[in-house]
């Protein structure tokens, strides 16, 4: 009996506690638009930023913010500094290099900039036609987050 509460135990925390962040690519949007319509969060932030690293760390791993994420929304991590060209919304975006190994992706300047610069951490929120409907340039906490993913389910 004891050996059975404890695989049931362990699998009941598997399946809830170690649920992982499903992320897509820029060129999986259009076939998930077809199956289901939804709004598209897209994390841009870059491999040297703190506070991108900490909203990774912290605000990504959040289980809510997971199962919100998963459940509701296509949700896409974008390095700004991707050097591979990327297709989306009948466009092709490639890297745009500033000096050696160093630059940023058209794509996050497309959908990054506010107030013509970019900053990061980004998230821009994108409709079901791939329009902006929201940017924001700023660490996230969990409940800030939690709260922003509310306001976009309305």
């Amino acid at each position: 009996m004891k050996k059975l509460f404890l695989l049931i135990f362990f699998f009941g925390i598997s399946a809830t506690g170690f649920c992982q962040l499903k992320s897509s690519s820029f060129e999986e949007i259009d076939r998930l638009q077809q199956i289901q319509k939804r709004k598209i969060i897209v994390f841009i932030h870059t491999d040297w930023c703190q506070f991108c690293q900490r909203m990774k760390a912290t605000t990504f791993k959040n289980q809510e913010i997971i199962e919100k994420l998963n459940s509701d929304f296509y949700f896409i991590d974008f390095n700004a500094e991707e050097k591979r060209d990327i297709s989306f919304n009948n466009h092709v975006f490639k890297f745009q290099p500033s000096g050696n190994n160093v630059g940023v992706h058209e794509l996050a300047l497309q959908l990054g900039t506010i107030n013509n610069q970019i900053a990061y951490p980004t998230l821009c929120v994108l409709n079901e036609k791939n329009e902006i409907i929201f940017q924001y340039n700023i660490y996230l906490s969990p409940n800030d987050f939690k709260i922003l993913l509310e306001k976009l389910k309305e």
